[in-house]
């Protein structure tokens, strides 16, 4: 049986890229400063690298190969780099679209904005998911990608919410549980920004 693995949340002290709730201008550029949150780190890039190579060994010890990764987009996109660089085994990437967010909160209807390219009958699937609170997103592409009749369906999440869940979904692996915070970097974003950050951080009021 898969074994679903877990890390809480570890914090560390802000020194990261953006130190300040503002977008400085380029050298030589005169604009004005735009008024931004300030995030506060949660996981460092560090903690994060090590992760998710913990991670990939376990995913490398029980799932069969050629493993088809399906990442989730957009959240997901620098956590299925990392990961498929690190998983040892042949592997087919793709990647699906939906979407139940406006701004920092959930509407509660999933709209599948972009499906998967490839077949999924027969293939052994890795579904790759940046967050999971509600769970009522996931809930409907583990459906959607259940009836395209893969072998198996196996779901890791980088973050988990577990406060916030609405859906009985399994996760097969976790790489950290975290408290009911928005949060942003790695890939995750407020209103299309942050995504460059190199760790997780929280994203306070603004």
């Amino acid at each position: 049986m898969t074994r679903a693995i877990r890390s809480s949340v570890m914090t560390s002290p802000f020194a990261a890229r953006y130190d300040s709730g503002a977008v400085r201008p380029a050298p030589g550029r005169r604009q004005a400063l735009i008024p931004m949150p300030s995030p506060r780190v949660l996981l460092p890039a560090g903690l994060i690298e090590a992760r998710v190579h913990e991670l990939a060994a376990a995913i490398d010890r029980d799932v069969p190969t050629p493993l088809h990764v399906i990442g989730v987009l957009t959240g997901a996109f620098v956590f299925v780099a990392d990961l498929v660089r690190a998983l040892r085994g042949p592997l087919t990437v793709d990647f699906i679209a939906a979407s139940s967010y406006a701004g920092t909160s959930t509407s509660g209807q999933v709209r599948l904005l972009q499906d998967t390219t490839l077949p999924l009958d027969g293939r052994d699937v890795l579904l790759v998911e940046d967050i999971v609170d509600t769970g009522l997103t996931l809930q409907a592409l583990q459906d959607h990608l259940r009836a395209r009749a893969p072998r198996s369906l196996r779901t890791v999440a980088l973050l988990d919410k577990p406060s916030r869940r609405r859906a009985g979904v399994r996760l097969d692996y976790v790489g950290f549980t975290i408290p009911d915070v928005f949060v942003v970097g790695y890939g995750l974003d407020y209103e299309g920004r942050y995504r460059n950050l190199p760790g997780v951080a929280e994203l306070a009021d603004e």
